[in-house]
């Protein structure tokens, strides 16, 4: 059974904003909701929680995909990656700091790339730009 949601891209203006988008397209009826976690999102995919729960194939239309790519984006990866490297108590810091120098040097992935990546893993994904 394909289900079909629409991730609108507009709302998108941080990765806490992001997580808050996911979590009102396939957490809804559930009593609890991701957290900002790219660890989070591929379980998500990976376990069918929510409304992705019983769907063999899933089409994600996601629209105003630029505005995300640009909220997503060098400035907001940075933020993310610094506050790991604040919090060596709960994060590992040397990935971070490879992370961070690859991401100013512009060869690093940028949060956005890395939500893609985690989408195109799942073969019963299927991203449509709109």
């Amino acid at each position: 059974m394909t289900a079909r949601f629409v991730l609108e891209g507009s709302r998108v203006v941080d990765i806490p904003a992001f997580y808050g988008e996911l979590n009102r397209l396939f957490m809804a009826a559930e009593n609890w909701n991701l957290g900002p976690s790219l660890d989070a999102l591929d379980d998500l995919l990976h376990a069918r929680h929510g409304e992705l729960r019983g769907h063999d194939d899933v089409v994600l239309i996601w629209k105003d995909m630029a505005h995300s790519r640009a909220a997503l984006g060098v400035p907001e990866t940075t933020r993310w990656l610094q506050h790991k490297l604040d919090r060596p108590d709960q994060f590992s810091p040397a990935p971070a700091r490879r992370q961070l120098e690859a991401l100013q040097q512009g060869i690093g992935k940028t949060y956005f790339d890395l939500v893609l990546e985690i989408i195109a893993s799942h073969p019963h994904i299927h991203l449509q730009p709109a």
